[in-house]
């Protein structure tokens, strides 16, 4: 496994940038929008009404992402990579709007529904098209690049919806992230290379995403259930269709995941399993405004750049960990290190705790947020230079679906740990921070079996 392989220099990739800016914009817009209306929705619910499908509004997105990432290979043969990248900033721009123009939380649900088909396009799109659009010695780079938007974008999300609802404008977050996308759309069809699409138009995985957006679902429908026996049932519903989409995938001629993932000794599962747990640790974020606000006494802005501190630290530290060629010690340190922010966090939530204890939930979830940042981008290129020849491409697009849908069903379990809670809110948080660090340990063994 070439984990360790070559890697070119920051200002190589400099002489690449409208690829690069246009690669990382898609994704950064994608970001921003999975996490700014935890910070916003408060106010857009006093102001629309529909507090009872509150939840829902994370689950549309992340479900029609899902979707649109699973869709890329199809899109690709179709459209090509500029006519694609297109398609997808024009569908994300064309929810932003519904969203910004809603009167009311069900057409709210359809503004974020199409903004999640959109960012899921783009978010495939760039990760499929560094295997084709930079050469071999920049795909740690631009791997690198790239998945620290998500970082930067659960930055800046929470930030954007902040400030939006302090100043009393929730409206206003939506219209700017459809400007943003159309600025960008611009910069397309000169930014990326012709001869990007495929020879071969794979068929769609009809019955494997239905599987899976139906697991997604289901989840989610547990997580925001009060009964624990309905709970229970909606939570078996959807492991039995994750093993049911298992079986399908490694039965089916054409799959979502290359081939090679269900082979016996296949090293590239393991990856695969390791960027989910890291990726999954990200929906914390979603709740970390509200205790930020209930328990630290925070307004929504500052509460909001609390709970950006994580991924802070995923983006500094990715950036930096990229140059590094220990990238087998950092693969494995990557889930330690998430692990202990998640566990030393559950410990300092108390009721009314001090200034000094809130102001060190910053440090501490930056550690956390470090333990994605120096893991992620040597995953992303392990991944791409494991697959057997042919896979290549397939292998990088299914990065984007890992991180999609390890996303949906992180917000999933979030909502179901937080309910544990019941009406008290540090207990809610200790479920939430202590159940993530007992995940997140979960990938030192998938990380040892991956390196």
């Amino acid at each position: 496994m070439s984990i360790g392989q070559e890697v070119g220099s920051w200002r190589e990739l400099g002489r690449h940038t409208s690829t690069a800016a246009v690669l990382a914009g898609g994704v950064l817009v994608g970001a921003i929008t999975i996490y700014v209306a935890a910070s916003l929705l408060p106010t857009a619910v006093q102001d629309i009404g529909g507090r009872s499908l509150y939840a829902w509004t994370m689950t549309a997105f992340l479900v029609a992402q899902v979707v649109a990432t699973m869709l890329v290979g199809q899109t690709l043969s179709r459209f090509g990579g500029k006519a694609s990248y297109l398609l997808g900033f024009a569908v994300f721009a064309a929810g932003s709007v519904l969203c910004a123009a809603s009167p009311s939380m069900p057409i709210l649900l359809v503004g974020r529904g199409t903004q999640g088909l959109g960012a899921g396009l783009l978010t495939g799109l760039g990760f499929a098209l560094i295997h084709s659009a930079l050469p071999p010695r920049l795909w740690s780079r631009g791997s690198a690049l790239i998945s620290a938007m998500f970082g930067v974008g659960n930055f800046a999300g929470p930030a954007l919806g902040g400030f939006s609802a302090q100043f009393g404008s929730w409206r206003s977050a939506f219209a700017i992230l459809a400007v943003v996308a159309g600025i960008l759309a611009i910069f397309v069809p000169r930014a990326l290379p012709t001869g990007e699409r495929p020879e071969q138009s794979p068929p769609v995985p009809a019955v494997p995403l239905a599987l899976i957006v139906g697991a997604a679902g289901a989840v989610s429908v547990a997580g925001i259930l009060s009964d624990v026996l309905a709970m229970a049932g909606f939570l078996a519903l959807g492991l039995v269709l994750v093993c049911a989409f298992l079986v399908t995938e490694n039965r089916a001629a054409t799959s979502v995941l290359p081939g090679s993932v269900y082979r016996r000794g296949s090293r590239l599962r393991w990856i695969y399993l390791t960027i989910m747990v890291l990726a999954s640790g990200v929906a914390v974020e979603t709740f970390l405004p509200f205790f930020g606000q209930r328990l630290g006494g925070l307004p929504p802005a500052a509460a909001g750049f609390f709970a950006a501190a994580l991924s802070m630290g995923w983006s500094v530290s990715q950036l930096v960990s990229a140059s590094s060629r220990k990238t087998r010690r950092l693969v494995v340190a990557g889930p330690a290190c998430l692990a202990a922010g998640f566990a030393l966090l559950g410990l300092l939530q108390t009721e009314q705790p001090s200034l000094p204890v809130v102001l060190a939930w910053l440090p501490v979830l930056f550690l956390g947020g470090t333990g994605i940042g120096i893991a992620m981008p040597h995953l992303s290129v392990a991944a791409m230079t494991s697959a057997p020849d042919g896979e290549g491409g397939q292998a990088a697009a299914a990065i984007a679906t890992i991180l999609t849908m390890s996303t949906a069903f992180g917000a999933a379990v979030a909502g179901l740990l937080v309910n544990f809670g019941g009406t008290s809110v540090v207990t809610s948080a200790r479920w939430l921070l202590f159940g993530f660090a007992t995940i997140s340990a979960l990938g030192l063994f998938t990380a040892r079996r991956a390196v």
